[in-house]
């Protein structure tokens, strides 16, 4: 069983604390390069727990209804305007700029960008490593888009709401 820093002696949690701070590291938001997609993306950083990622989505750049099994997402607006949906097209929420949505794991969505602006949302994502890896499971047929990424391969039948 791991000890708590609390309860480890004065010279391990020195080196733990050393370790921790080894991996501080300063970020700048990226601007994704542009792509002839309707939809581009940057990582900005990734690490054990979480991922950050920037999205650039133009006309046609939304995605379909999915779920990811070991992993919690939050999606946040910078620039342009964002719907989130459900089973059955229910809206979850239509955000703008420095608005924010949980989308818990499990939770079946999908989102598009609303307007003639171009959408910026920010993705924060948490995965639970403990217990395998991220899988992104699809639920509707992938948009045009989509159809050479290898990560949006899982597919299943979508269940009745």
């Amino acid at each position: 069983m791991k000890k708590k820093p609390s309860q480890m002696l004065p010279e391990k949690k020195e080196r733990f604390h050393r370790e921790a701070e080894s991996k501080i590291a300063l970020l700048k938001y990226p601007t994704p390069t542009r792509s002839a997609q309707p939809k581009d993306v940057a990582w900005m950083s990734k690490s054990s727990l979480l991922s950050l990622i920037v999205q650039v989505v133009r006309d046609g750049g939304e995605n379909n209804l999915h779920y990811h099994n070991n992993s919690e997402t939050v999606w946040m607006v910078m620039g342009g305007r964002a719907r989130f949906c459900g089973v059955g097209d229910t809206v979850l929420g239509e955000l703008g700029p420095r608005e924010a949505i949980l989308m818990p794991g499990g939770a079946r969505y999908w989102f598009e960008k609303v307007g003639p602006e171009d959408l910026e949302p920010f993705q924060i994502v948490g995965i639970d490593r403990a217990n395998g890896d991220d899988e992104r499971v699809n639920l509707d047929d992938h948009k045009r888009w989509m159809e050479n990424d290898k990560f949006l391969k899982v597919y299943e039948e979508a269940t009745p709401a």
